[in-house]
């Protein structure tokens, strides 16, 4: 029995670095992508849904965004057209429109993404997002004239 013991106890050890490893992945592979906006859904999820903001940066972050097989901006890329073909995502896809832009694409690039979201998710998917965008845009736009 103390085996077993042993042997769970190791086990649960084993998870909690685990966990700790893709925690601390996450956590770098967000501050790469998002910089500070991503730190604020984080903050602003921790209050309210604690093991949320934990699994929002483990999963997609720490698993999916650190894998090697597509670089950040083709991840991102793909993120906008999902969050844009949803149609009712604009929170998110604002801050992904941000992360786009910070990885590398260009606005002439997520523009077109919009556009070939009217093909398969509809006109006002599309239009959603290119409204989302702008806005990212012209925010961009005041923040480095003001700076």
């Amino acid at each position: 029995m103390n085996d077993a013991y042993a042997t769970a106890q190791e086990q649960a050890q084993e998870q909690a670095e685990a966990r700790g490893d893709r925690y601390a992945r996450g956590w770098d592979k967000l501050k790469e992508i998002d910089g500070t906006a991503g730190e604020k859904v984080i903050a602003s999820l921790a209050p309210i849904a604690p093991d949320f903001a934990r699994m929002l940066i483990e999963f997609p972050f720490g698993d999916v965004y650190s894998r090697p097989q597509l670089d950040l901006r083709a991840r991102e890329i793909a993120t906008i057209a999902a969050l844009a073909a949803l149609g009712n995502a604009q929170p998110q896809l604002k801050v992904h429109i941000e992360a786009a832009l910070n990885v590398g694409c260009t606005r002439d690039e997520i523009v077109e993404v919009f556009m070939q979201m009217a093909v398969y998710a509809g006109f006002p998917a599309a239009l959603n997002a290119l409204f989302a965008a702008r806005e990212v845009f012209e925010q961009r736009d005041e923040e480095e004239a003001a700076a």
